[in-house]
């Protein structure tokens, strides 16, 4: 029988079975350390606790050939709340409000009690060092102002909803990536709308972070 996994290992684990589906077998350490954001020793580390635990069999520490032992089935919250994830921020519209939705998320309802909360899909690597990447879903408490150093949506210029940090500068409200690749902006008072505060996020259907 295989030994328990830890929660890391669990989502990790998911991850795998979930690449094996979608392409029939396990990518590189490249390419995992690459989706999951973390060091190709990370991935390393894991697949051995995986193996020592008897979930996976593999030729060689670092071995593409990796057969999964044990299915799981994706786990939920035991109890659990839809959440709208939205297309596009609507300048001076209620997120709420909006019925231009892009499908749902579950989340945990005992985690984001919050009523009026909202997803938006990331496009981009600007907020990869906050362990935000690309095609993420961050789950987002909806707001009109920030304090400094807070993760936001926020629309610019009535045209493009940004995730960024939120610093007020007295004349201007700087947006800050967290990668170095991409510079800093700064923008009129009146050029920065804030629609929400980044709470959570989710990567994959079963793997859910709070940041």
């Amino acid at each position: 029988m295989p030994k328990p996994l830890t929660p890391r290992q669990r989502q990790f684990f998911d991850y795998l079975q979930q690449r094996d589906a979608e392409s029939g077998g396990i990518p590189s350490l490249r390419q995992v350390a690459a989706d999951l954001g973390i060091s190709h020793t990370a991935v390393a580390g894991l697949l051995q606790s995986l193996q020592d635990k008897g979930w996976i069999r593999r030729e060689g520490r670092y071995s593409r050939r990796i057969l999964l032992l044990n299915k799981l089935r994706p786990q939920r919250p035991e109890r659990g709340r839809l959440v709208p994830i939205i297309g596009r921020v609507a300048a001076g519209v209620p997120l709420y409000a909006q019925q231009e939705w892009a499908g749902e998320l579950l989340v945990d309802e005992l985690v984001y009690r919050n009523e009026y909360l909202f997803a938006l899909r990331v496009e981009g690597d600007s907020m990869r060092n906050a362990g935000i990447l690309a095609g993420d879903l961050v789950i987002c408490e909806p707001r009109q102002f920030a304090a400094n150093g807070e993760i936001v949506v926020a629309l610019v210029k009535n045209e493009e909803a940004t995730v960024k940090r939120f610093f007020y500068l007295g004349d201007c409200i700087e947006l800050r990536p967290e990668n170095d690749q991409f510079p800093a902006m700064r923008y009129g008072l009146g050029e920065v709308l804030i629609q929400g505060k980044v709470i959570g996020l989710q990567r994959d259907p079963d793997a859910m972070a709070a940041l």
